[in-house]
């Protein structure tokens, strides 16, 4: 089968179970990126349940194909900024490396919006269903939503990276950012520096975490990630690559501001 007939097939048997109609039946997929779209909208909306072998099988080969004809960075194409520190801007589901950082949702099944650009859709996205029912076996098994400031580790599955590493960070309502808050921001970070290392992985990506729709400010929230892993880093005298994925230009300056001010 080619990525045509694939995608023909993936989409045609997440149609049959879909409940979601109206949407699905006025989106456009004509085009192999169209079709890509529809596929991608139709898993964001997918409940955690069992799939065939022969999904998975012709999922697989069709994600990976897909994934892996993108221009993937590993670390060596990095250079560091400080030691052990590295900035790259883009997309995450690109770095190939020993694990990346979901923002997740309490509920940590990923995004259920269709083709909402959020992280938590896009990593869900390229990693494959297999993802959503790995996160909903962790919250079986615990019984209850995901705190915020801890972390779960899944097989990243699809995507170039080994591990998805997720965490809930804290949601900033219009009483804007407290110490509690702040607290919690950096328990997202340590808990994730904390159970890379407990993996004995080489690196991690962090994303901004709940900077874009959890509301917290991207100054702020970058000056916490940075101490937190400088911290971290000093305490334990571990050896983990932490890479800061930045998406927007804006977290990319505030990014480079801080860690060249502190090489000065």
């Amino acid at each position: 089968m080619n990525k045509i007939e694939k995608l023909d097939y993936l989409i045609d048997y997440l149609l049959q179970e879909n409940n979601h109609d109206n949407y699905f039946d006025t989106y456009p997929n004509k085009t192999l990126n169209d079709k890509f779209e529809l596929f991608r909208g139709l898993a964001n909306v997918r409940d955690p349940l069992p799939v065939t072998d022969k999904f998975l099988e012709i999922q697989d080969s069709f994600l990976s194909e897909w994934n892996n004809e993108r221009n993937l960075i590993s670390l060596k194409d990095l250079t560091p900024i400080q030691s052990q520190l590295y900035i790259w801007q883009g997309d995450i589901t690109l770095l190939a490396v020993d694990s990346v950082v979901n923002a997740a949702n309490s509920k940590l099944l990923g995004c259920t919006i269709p083709n909402h650009t959020c992280i938590d859709n896009i990593i869900h996205t390229h990693a494959g269903v297999q993802l959503r029912l790995d996160c909903d076996a962790l919250i079986q098994a615990q019984g209850r939503k995901e705190p915020v400031g801890k972390a779960k580790i899944t097989k990243a599955h699809n995507l170039p990276a080994k591990y998805v590493i997720h965490t809930v960070g804290p949601f900033i309502d219009e009483r804007g950012v407290s110490p509690l808050k702040e607290h919690l921001l950096i328990s997202s970070y340590r808990s994730l520096l904390e159970l890379a290392d407990e993996y004995e992985l080489s690196s991690i990506a962090f994303c901004c975490i709940s900077t874009g729709e959890f509301n917290f400010p991207n100054k702020r929230a970058a000056e916490i990630a940075i101490q937190t892993v400088q911290n971290y880093l000093t305490e334990t005298k571990s050896e983990i690559n932490v890479i800061f994925n930045v998406f927007k230009n804006e977290d990319l300056h505030i990014y480079q501001s801080l860690l060249e001010q502190e090489k000065r």
